[in-house]
């Protein structure tokens, strides 16, 4: 259907380098400040994954509406040149072009890298039979995602056959990344639901904790960027559950996490705390002192089991889970206003090896029994395969068409 989209597309982009002429934004160099590092886009693994996490995120699902496999691959192509180039804090083309509109809307124009990453994914859709050929070389771990006791999805903010995932540390290099892409994808690809997000999820050793906008503490157990070992035990996509060209990918789950702070508000500290099974200021567990003081499950107090049995972190600890872990890189979200309170969230993101072994089970579990249940509501969802890093003069999902 969009044949010739894609290749208009990849002539626009000239699938990563600037058309002849093309003005450059000026950038700064790699030292100093934040807008002045860049994280490579090419390598071994996508960047956005185990990167030290950025401060913003806009998260971007096209659907594809072309039915041609030569286009899937010329937007894959195209769009990884694309952000080849966002990344390094270039445009992704001209800047003026007279009579006819600029391919770069230049809204990042000084503002530098920003440590900006753009990680891709690949939504089951694009595997389904009929459509692009695929079938035969979509990943066992690529599963649909079941429906979880107490979801409630709006299909509209769910799913998706190509996620955008941009961190960088200043909100509009991210929404410029996603809004330049949006236009140079289409006609070939369009924008299904995007959401921005501030306030990380902490995934670095040696830096202080982030809060949630429940007031807690959010990633003080999570797997942290130096932990080669835990990487790839648990993040890395390798054999046998995955297929060659998924090695060094990932698998990734999103889940819009609706907060309903009329009635968290509404409860007290202790309260709060209990859902949890952490102190709210400290970030110590229940029953210990300091934020990193190692989760005991069986402490007592006071004749009762210091976590309770259906606190958060008691459900999403290893011990429950036959010791699997995710890294976990969400953000929070606001969105107006519900019910005379701030409309606000989680955009819930993590990483995985294989989430019929990871995610699957472990939100099968807290879907059940959580405490925080009582206080979220999951309103979207979405799951992804994130292939490996490409090359340089390669594309993210490469593989795929070998």
């Amino acid at each position: 259907m969009a044949a010739a989209g894609a290749a208009g597309l990849g002539t626009r982009l000239g699938v990563g380098t600037p058309a002849a002429g093309a003005a450059e934004a000026p950038h700064a160099s790699g030292a100093g400040h934040a807008g002045g590092r860049s994280v490579p886009f090419y390598g071994a693994h996508q960047g956005g994954i185990a990167t030290p996490t950025q401060e913003h995120v806009h998260f971007l699902a096209l659907d594809v509406v072309s039915d041609s496999p030569a286009d899937l691959r010329s937007l894959l192509s195209a769009l990884s040149g694309a952000a080849a180039r966002l990344t390094a804090g270039k445009p992704v083309g001209p800047l003026s072009t007279g009579v006819i509109p600029p391919v770069d809307t230049a809204e990042a124009v000084g503002l530098g890298p920003s440590r900006l990453t753009i990680t891709f994914g690949l939504g089951p859709a694009l595997f389904a039979p009929g459509r692009f050929g695929l079938e035969g070389r979509r990943p066992a771990p690529l599963v649909e995602l079941p429906s979880f006791a107490n979801d409630s999805l709006e299909p509209g903010i769910c799913h998706g056959d190509i996620a955008v995932q941009a961190c960088a540390e200043d909100p509009q290099v991210v929404f410029h990344a996603v809004h330049d892409l949006i236009r140079l994808a289409a006609p070939t690809a369009l924008p299904r639901w995007a959401l921005a997000g501030f306030g990380r999820t902490l995934n670095t050793a040696g830096v202080a904790t982030p809060r949630n906008l429940f007031g807690f503490k959010e990633g003080t157990a999570n797997i942290v960027s130096q932990d080669q070992p835990a990487l790839e035990r648990f993040v890395w996509a390798g054999a046998p559950e995955s297929p060659a060209w998924m090695s060094g990918g990932s698998y990734m789950v999103v889940r819009r996490i609706q907060m309903l702070l009329n009635q968290w508000d509404s409860i007290s500290s202790d309260q709060q705390e209990k859902t949890f099974g952490r102190h709210k200021l400290s970030g110590a567990p229940l029953g210990e002192r300091h934020e990193h003081d190692p989760i005991d499950l069986g402490t007592v107090s006071h004749g009762h089991l210091a976590i309770s049995p259906l606190a958060h972190i008691r459900l999403a600890s290893p011990a429950y889970n036959n010791g699997q872990r995710l890294l976990r890189r969400g953000y929070s979200y606001t969105d107006g206003l519900a019910n005379g309170a701030a409309a606000a969230g989680q955009l819930f993101i993590c990483f995985q090896r294989d989430p019929r072994a990871q995610f699957i089970p472990m939100q099968t579990r807290l879907a059940l029994n959580d405490l925080l249940n009582e206080h979220t509501k999951h309103i979207g969802s979405a799951i992804f395969a994130c292939p490996p890093g490409a090359a340089p003069g390669g594309f993210v999902g490469e593989g795929l068409f070998a």
